[in-house]
């Protein structure tokens, strides 16, 4: 069984995150998604989601492409969460393409490109015009 695990904030869910959650399934049996923490996020973007974090961990539980969830606190911790669920590939956006090579003793890395014209940050942007 080749498990793939990846990681997101993945608030205010849209197509975007749906194309990378089927696309990262595609590579493997079994897809493992690290959602990160409020405080993660606040750390690496300065503003908390929109959604909690135990509200965006059930979103993407009920997302059919994944087949477990966890609640990422660290950015540094990707190579113990790799070798926690025993992943065999390690898919990121390619916003962060080359910044997780380092990892490729553990897993293949692959970097997918994000979905044109929408992110969570357009999104908000959006809704604060309505």
């Amino acid at each position: 069984m080749r498990t793939v695990i990846t990681f997101g904030t993945f608030d205010v869910f849209h197509v975007g995150h749906l194309n990378i959650l089927r696309r990262a399934k595609s590579l493997g049996d079994r897809l493992v998604v690290g959602v990160s923490s409020d405080a993660l996020n606040f750390k690496k973007k300065e503003r908390y989601p929109v959604y909690a974090q135990h509200d965006r961990l059930s979103i993407i539980q009920g997302i059919r492409y994944v087949d477990d969830v966890f609640l990422e606190e660290s950015l540094e911790q990707k190579a113990e969460y790799i070798k926690r669920y025993s992943a065999d590939v390690l898919v990121m956006g390619d916003d962060w393409k080359g910044r997780f090579d380092s990892l490729s003793s553990l897993a293949n890395v692959v970097y997918l490109e994000r979905t044109p014209s929408v992110s969570t940050t357009s999104v908000i942007e959006v809704i604060k015009t309505i």
